[in-house]
């Protein structure tokens, strides 16, 4: 478990392992590949961020997720994977968002892609991210650092098993 204050200095635990804040959380953000790069979207007010949003009633986690990268970026989902779960402690109340990491397929034009502006892919994601402008708050904490880590680590560790 990591512990550590977010961009707005709200108290965010962090873990990979499964389901330990809760079995039905309200969020979703999702780390995309596509043709070796990431796939990000240009929210129109925050900023490039990974895709993300929330579980709509009914809807299961992953299928939010899955929802979330299409409309943000018009990606489909080759593969995805649940990789950990966070809590943000924040001044409104609790946040839980559930981690995925996401091989796209394809990307779709679309007329609109709601809040954002659309696909954004880049070679890698700047050392600077964390007082870039450019940059969204949801990718300036130790959530991303944490997941690129894992991503990482658990990629490498596919590779060896194949």
């Amino acid at each position: 478990m990591y512990i550590f204050k977010d961009y707005y200095r709200n108290k965010v635990r962090l873990s990979f392992d499964d389901h330990p804040f809760s079995k039905s959380p309200k969020h979703v953000w999702i780390i995309c590949r596509h043709e070796d790069k990431w796939l990000l979207t240009k929210h129109k007010e925050r900023g490039l961020e990974f895709p993300g949003g929330k579980v709509e009633p009914g809807e299961q986690a992953e299928q939010a997720a899955i929802r979330e990268i299409m409309e943000e970026t018009g990606g489909v989902v080759e593969n995805i994977a649940y990789i950990g779960q966070y809590l943000v402690e924040g001044k409104a109340g609790v946040v839980i968002k559930n981690v995925y990491y996401a091989e796209i397929l394809n990307l779709l034009h679309q007329d609109t892609y709601f809040e954002t502006e659309g696909p954004v892919l880049l070679a890698q994601i700047p050392s600077n991210v964390k007082i870039n402008k450019g940059y969204s708050f949801i990718m300036k904490d130790d959530v991303l650092t944490h997941s690129m880590n894992y991503i990482k680590k658990e990629m490498r560790f596919m590779e060896s098993k194949s």
